[in-house]
């Protein structure tokens, strides 16, 4: 066995810059978070070819003096920790020591930093981790860094990196994460002179992840929740802006960019019920928590941590991003594409010259005399510009016609015209609102006999006057401020609101409404026995799995039994479930279980019942009376929680007057 040794200081340096510097990326990371711990307001990163042979990171920060600067540069030298007891509660984003002597390892550093109120500041000129220089400098309060030819001593590392375009993206990406960890703070970074990013630093999230995201910000829900000791700030994607990867997921702990499994979990558990299978949602999300009840200390780049109570933390995101969700209304617009104009040209375009319509094009000639007019040339006519020959006759021909024809054309007009006392817009009854709002018939009193009183005539008698009867105010049904207009493609719904019309979607509406009632009905699900027992053939696993959930298959209204060559006999299916769709919902309950969709029970739970609510909602195509229609836009349209489907599909879309009167060129 070969003689054991101790390794030299630099040989160290090296395998800790292994740990801590993997590429530009992470130098930038580690010089950030020391500017943010120094207390800078303001930061500046330059890059020049992606970061491998110039860096440069300026602070205002509260500097260094000449002893620090030196010190700075050893291995396990920091400022944040005094004893065993604070790695306990780090409330600092480095605190290693090694970030500095890592990068100088291998590297060549210029510093020059200066604290406020000293007189001048301090310049270090390192190379390899060694201090081959040391003088004094007139500099502004803070600490410039810069870094050159990294990984120059390293050529088994300087391989591994990819092209400029790529390490500068890299760059770009870090700095935009401590952007939105630090609002407070104004980034600004510089690539090749040209300025990619620059934050305000006014403390606003919503600022930061503008500046980060662009407009895609203005769709996210804001989320601001209190769990405990806990609480949760940030934004959240609604569910129909999902995405295809988890890439735009961003947590932070204490103001740490994190990874971690659990908040994954806990924040698309939110989005569970309301997304469609392979999407995931967006996020930026702030936890803050005590810093006793978490260990960052887990990972050489302090990416993951360690939570005390992790039941508390999963709690805090779900709880937090479903109720922003469910108290945000969530209707989108219908957008319109703005359809190219006939004749004219896209600018730069070569070649391309405007269409001109002229008395010979066949779009505005006239038929010739004697020959018939065909629909086509009567559609293609009827909204044509006359030439100003053609209405020179047009108009000639008209005031020669005899009076006859022209008082028949008066009469004609008056019948088309609109009454003056006729309402602009009627509102359109259907059977079923009319019944609502029929007004019931008061009790009649009874009639009083007939006083002579007053007459000159005595009566013989006069008969006292009966008590008032005390008439019961009924009150009456409640008048909807919505009407049903009617069916588009026997799939859509129309629906008029005010100055709004919403097209619901039947199927998705009508299986949103069936899976809540499924859900909120926690006992055995209504079942109806078969008298013809149906057989489902299936594959020998899928079968397997269905035989082996059986208990959980009866809570749901299923009962099947082994039928030999890998069928199973349904018997009793749930009471929603017609039985044509019986046999193709266990195929893809079985498909289901084989995914390993059976973490949870709730889980699997809810993923049947998608399936049975989907299988037994009203179809698209399907021809359905008023009252069932009627029936699904009353739900819609009182509920706010009845905004996806199951599987993600938003239920209702909304059309204003404002956007239609836009396409029509009427605003």
């Amino acid at each position: 066995m070969p003689k054991i040794i101790q390794l030299s200081p630099h040989i160290a340096n090296l395998i800790a810059a292994g740990e801590v510097v993997e590429r530009p990326a992470s130098v930038a990371k580690e010089l950030l978070e020391n500017a943010v711990d120094a207390g800078a307001s303001k930061i500046t990163l330059e890059i020049k070819d992606g970061g491998m042979t110039y860096l440069r990171i300026t602070d205002n920060g509260c500097g260094m003096s000449p002893e620090d600067a030196r010190t700075a540069f050893l291995r396990h030298a920091t400022s944040k920790l005094r004893t065993a007891e604070d790695l306990g509660a780090i409330g600092t984003m480095g605190f290693r020591g090694e970030a500095l002597a890592a990068i100088a390892s291998v590297s060549r550093i210029e510093l020059m930093t200066k604290t406020p109120g000293a007189l001048s500041g301090t310049s270090l000129t390192l190379e390899a981790g060694k201090i081959i220089e040391e003088s004094e400098v007139g500099c502004p309060d803070g600490t410039t860094i810069i870094v050159r030819d990294l990984f120059f001593n390293t050529p088994a590392r300087m391989k591994f990196m990819k092209s400029d375009t790529v390490e500068g993206s890299r760059v770009t990406a870090a700095v935009q994460m401590q952007a939105l960890a630090h609002p407070e703070v104004a980034f600004q970074l510089l690539r090749d002179g040209k300025q990619v990013l620059s934050t305000p630093g006014n403390g606003g999230l919503k600022a930061a992840v503008y500046c980060v995201y662009g407009r895609e910000c203005a769709k996210m829900v804001e989320v601001e929740s209190r769990w405990e000791q806990y609480s949760l700030t940030g934004f959240v994607s609604k569910p129909t802006d999902s995405r295809p990867s988890r890439a735009l997921q961003t947590f932070f702990v204490n103001n740490r960019p994190v990874k971690s499994k659990l908040l994954t979990a806990a924040f698309e558990e939110a989005y569970r019920n309301q997304i469609m299978v392979g999407k995931f949602p967006a996020c930026v999300l702030h936890l803050t928590l005590p810093a006793n009840a978490l260990d960052v200390n887990v990972h050489p780049a302090k990416t993951e941590v360690k939570f005390l109570s992790e039941k508390a933390v999963f709690d805090c995101v779900h709880y937090g991003v479903l109720s922003a969700l469910n108290k945000t209304p969530d209707r989108p617009q219908v957008e319109f594409r703005k359809p190219p104009l006939e004749g004219r040209c896209p600018e730069g375009a070569e070649g391309c010259k405007p269409k001109v319509f002229t008395p010979q094009s066949p779009a505005v000639t006239a038929p010739l005399k004697g020959e018939p007019k065909t629909a086509s040339q009567k559609k293609d006519n009827f909204f044509r510009t006359m030439t100003p020959e053609e209405y020179k006759t047009f108009s000639t021909a008209l005031k020669d016609a005899p009076q006859p024809k022209k008082e028949a054309a008066a009469a004609t007009a008056a019948k088309i015209q609109r009454p003056s006392n006729m309402p602009l817009r009627e509102f359109v009854m259907t059977p079923a609102v009319q019944e609502a709002v029929k007004k019931p018939e008061l009790p009649k009193l009874p009639e009083q006999p007939d006083s002579k009183v007053g007459r000159g005539l005595a009566p013989a008698a006069v008969s006292q006057p009966e008590p008032e009867m005390e008439q019961e105010t009924l009150a009456l049904p409640e008048v909807p401020d919505w009407r049903m207009v009617g069916e588009l493609y026997n799939s859509y719904i129309i629906v008029e609101q005010g100055d709004n019309a919403f097209l619901i979607d039947k199927h998705a509406a009508h299986e949103r409404i069936l899976f809540e009632k499924l859900k909120a009905n926690q006992e055995k699900i209504s079942s109806q026995a078969l008298l013809s027992p149906i057989p489902v053939r299936l594959s020998p696993s899928a079968a397997g799995e269905l035989l082996a959930n059986q208990a959980m298959l009866t809570e749901l209204g299923f009962e099947i039994e082994e039928f030999g060559e890998n069928t199973v006999l349904l018997r009793q299916i749930p009471m929603d479930l017609g039985t044509d769709e019986a046999a193709e919902t266990v195929e893809t309950l079985a498909a289901d279980l084989i995914a390993g969709k059976r973490a949870k029970p709730e889980t699997v739970r809810d993923e049947l019942l998608h399936t049975v609510a989907c299988k037994a909602a009203i179809k698209a195509g399907w021809h359905n009376d008023e009252a069932e229609l009627l029936a699904v836009v009353k739900q819609v349209m009182a509920r706010e929680d009845l905004k996806y489907c199951p599987h993600g599909r938003p239920i209702c879309v909304t059309l204003s007057k404002k956007q239609l009167e836009k396409q029509f060129k009427r605003s």
